[in-house]
């Protein structure tokens, strides 16, 4: 792992170095319109399918907040989080905006629990089918063959699974960790969230596949992506800032070319990171405003 690690971050240094950037812009202009509105709409459709994740944490808890204002939060802080990190978004968003609607700290704990578990739930049998079934050629430097890449696969599906099992046949259904109680949910809300957030990351996949304009195929578009999602997650760089973009290059370049690639990426991060940040970035804005009248109101 941290071959790999330094791998990537030779990788960024050497390429920013190289890369002609006036290309990547000019790759940029000419993207078709129809490329654009596909991978945005498709964008759209992750952040609703995301924003449903605390619903799922909703009906875990038994918390009576409504629906749209869940989903509300949970639109906020995922684009937060995408471009600012953990701390800021999946946590402190939740944390302020679910605090200040009259939820107790156990409750967000385990609302946002429940939120991360749902999205690598679907991360794990994702990328474990993909990398058992489309293993990359990783390059040498990082020392894991295919073999290795398969083994990784079926472990992570077997963690996916293992967890239904879990959820379906296990007696005991609660555990006490750090002070915390932690109980497992039915087999359907379990299944409930495996469906959706295996539906996130495949979207996701395809906004890649659009904007490489099918240029190495569904499959190979949606493993790359989820190597990089874990690279970025992994080196603790904001938004996987220059991590993705140098996954990418690792494993594409060739047959693309560096040019393409970078444009590809940052048009992912334009229609993913970006402009959903700028939506949610208004959002909050109302949110705190509506958060103070109710508070003068209150006190008056």
């Amino acid at each position: 792992m941290s071959g790999f690690l330094l791998f990537v971050a030779a990788l960024l240094i050497f390429q920013a170095r190289a890369i002609e950037w006036r290309e990547v812009f000019d790759a940029i202009g000419a993207y078709p319109s129809a490329v654009l509105l596909t991978a945005a709409t498709l964008s759209a459709a992750s952040h609703l399918i995301y924003s449903s994740f605390d619903l799922v944490g909703r009906r875990y808890t038994g918390h009576a907040l409504r629906a749209p204002t869940v989903m509300g939060i949970t639109f906020v802080s995922y684009a937060f989080n995408l471009n600012l990190g953990t701390l800021v978004g999946a946590v402190g968003m939740r944390a302020r905006l679910y605090s200040r609607l009259g939820l107790e700290a156990a409750t967000i704990t385990r609302v946002v629990g429940t939120s991360m578990l749902t999205n690598w739930l679907g991360y794990f049998l994702l990328a474990g089918l993909a990398f058992l079934c489309w293993p990359l050629a990783l390059p040498a430097d990082w020392h894991i063959g295919v073999g290795a890449l398969q083994v990784l696969g079926g472990a992570l599906v077997a963690v996916a699974l293992g967890y239904l099992a879990l959820c379906a046949f296990s007696r005991r259904r609660e555990w006490t960790v750090a002070g915390h109680e932690i109980g497992l949910p039915g087999l359907r809300l379990a299944g409930i969230q495996l469906v959706i957030s295996i539906a996130n990351w495949a979207v996701m996949g395809a906004i890649m596949d659009v904007l490489l304009q099918d240029k190495v195929g569904y499959p190979t578009a949606l493993s790359v992506l989820l190597t990089g999602a874990v690279a970025g997650l992994l080196s603790r760089v904001p938004a996987g800032l220059g991590v993705l973009e140098g996954v990418f290059v690792a494993l594409l370049a060739p047959p693309l070319s560096n040019t393409t690639l970078i444009a590809a990426v940052l048009m992912y991060r334009a229609v993913y990171y970006w402009a959903p940040l700028a939506v949610a970035t208004l959002l909050y804005l109302a949110m705190e405003a509506n958060a103070r009248k109710l508070a003068a109101a209150a006190a008056a």
